[in-house]
């Protein structure tokens, strides 16, 4: 016979475990949140916060000080490690200086182009990924794997100036998949599966296939690995992330689906309705800088030189606005991006995204291409990280669903997501704590800037070998994960 004190321990037990879809992927959100911020120890300080609150979030960021990168930040290293391989010349990890002013101007030189083209470009890709899934009949998929193909297309159209082979094609979409589970801790990186991508660049530009000036600088495997990490890496994953949360926000919203959908040519609203999503999903979670001389600000403690801010985007978007949780586009009828706290490409003044110009542009036409085509129709849980690359039901727009099965179909998904979400979200903590412990072990950052200099030029004397006494900013810290020292 059961007592009493069994039958409710097993009672709560069970309690617990139906509720974990409530809990438990909102606390691996937070754990992640927790990595950046404790990954550095002691240097490590997540803005905004009770000392430089929102009001001085954007003085701290954009300060000349703030623009260290990655040496000197054990983060880095964990950075390094999910963006491999050519971390070393991604333009988001390079230091200040002559080398990154080359390929910032290059990176710019193939993101341009005139609107109307590059609008049209990406209307047309997403026309043919739509064509090549269409099935006719109500179908559930995952928003990012729809679009990913679309931007791996458009980003291969602008390198190579052709259209993209279905091996290229694969190649990409593999690559940034890879990378981008690898970041949201629900599958450990394939490095194999990366390096293919590689050999493919390598092929081509040794061939002479790129019509562009590339980085003069860099070596041949350099200027493939630059070209790996900024287009058909960080491109195609922040392109399809940021696409699906918009269009996930509109299939979560039918009012204002219906009237972007009916009002095709209404850009304003449509912008509206973009700069709402970025404000509640912002495409950055946590951004890192270093800094590189003491801030002092009126009013403000001094902050030293080597510490690492985490800047947190999230934080500092539900600032300033009323009813910051509610999903509401018409607020921006009123409101200015430019006033708001609102930085969903970064600030102007330390290295905004490269594609801040050309993303509304294209994902505008992406939006138009679905919309005309779909209803679209979801009841998964939205977070920032999306770990579960939105899943949506596609209603044909022009075979209308009858509402009985559509509501079938609505609470059969609402149920399967409830029940990936507790299995995903103990795969983040597995994986997580893997590659934490991982990049802590091989510190690839670090390993890099004990043999060059921030231009990439080797340095003089012995080389520090990895894994040996930590460099500044890089003071030994419990795992954020497992809370035991790594």
């Amino acid at each position: 016979m059961v007592s009493r004190r069994t039958a409710a321990a097993l009672a709560a037990g069970g309690a617990l475990l139906l509720s974990s879809p409530s809990w438990l992927p909102g606390k691996v959100v937070a754990l992640r949140t927790k990595v950046f911020a404790r990954v550095n120890g002691d240097e490590g300080m997540l803005l905004p916060n009770a000392t430089f609150g929102p009001d001085r979030f954007q003085e701290v960021y954009g300060h000349p000080s703030a623009g260290g990168r990655s040496k000197g930040a054990a983060l880095s290293d964990l950075f390094w490690y999910w963006l491999a391989p050519g971390a070393d010349v991604h333009q988001e990890h390079l230091e200040a200086g002559p080398r990154y002013d080359e390929v910032a101007r290059r990176t710019l030189a193939l993101l341009s182009g005139p609107s109307a083209q590059l609008y049209e470009a990406a209307a047309r890709h997403t026309r043919q990924a739509l064509d090549a899934a269409d099935t006719g009949r109500v179908r559930v998929v995952r928003l990012r794997d729809l679009m990913m193909p679309v931007w791996a297309e458009f980003f291969y159209g602008l390198v190579f100036e052709e259209p993209c082979p279905a091996e290229a094609r694969q190649l990409i979409v593999a690559h940034a998949e890879d990378v981008v589970n690898a970041l949201k801790c629900t599958r450990p990186r394939h490095m194999r599966r990366r390096n293919r991508l590689t050999r493919y660049l390598l092929r081509r530009l040794a061939a002479g296939d790129v019509p562009h000036a590339l980085p003069a600088g860099l070596t041949l495997r350099q200027q493939v690995h630059y070209l790996q990490g900024t287009f058909f890496n960080t491109a195609v994953v922040q392109m399809s992330e940021a696409t699906a949360h918009l269009l996930l926000a509109l299939a979560q919203h039918p009012d204002v689906q219906e009237r972007v959908a009916a009002t095709p040519d209404d850009d304003r609203y449509l912008t509206q309705v973009m700069n709402e999503t970025f404000r509640l999903y912002p495409l950055f979670g946590v951004a890192h800088r270093i800094t590189t001389a003491d801030i002092t600000l009126d009013g403000l403690p001094t902050i030293p030189a080597g510490s690492v801010l985490a800047f947190s985007y999230p934080d500092y978007h539900a600032t300033g606005y009323a009813d910051p949780d509610r999903f509401d586009p018409d607020r921006w009828a009123t409101l200015s991006a430019r006033n708001a706290h609102h930085i969903p490409f970064g600030v102007a003044a330390n290295r905004p995204c490269p594609a801040w110009r050309l993303a509304p542009v294209v994902m505008r036409a992406a939006t138009r291409e679905v919309l005309a085509r779909y209803v679209l129709d979801s009841p998964v849980g939205h977070t920032r990280s999306i770990p579960h690359r939105a899943p949506c039901l596609l209603l044909p727009r022009d075979r209308p669903v009858p509402e009985r099965q559509r509501r079938v179909l609505r609470t059969a998904l609402r149920v399967r997501d409830r029940a990936e979400d507790v299995g995903r979200s103990l795969l983040q903590l597995v994986f997580g704590t893997w590659m934490v412990l991982d990049a802590r072990r091989t510190r690839p950052a670090a390993a890099y800037f004990a043999r060059y200099d921030t231009e990439g030029r080797p340095l003089d004397g012995p080389h520090t070998r990895p894994g040996r006494a930590a460099g500044p900013g890089q003071a030994a810290a419990a795992c954020p994960y497992t809370g035991r020292g790594a």
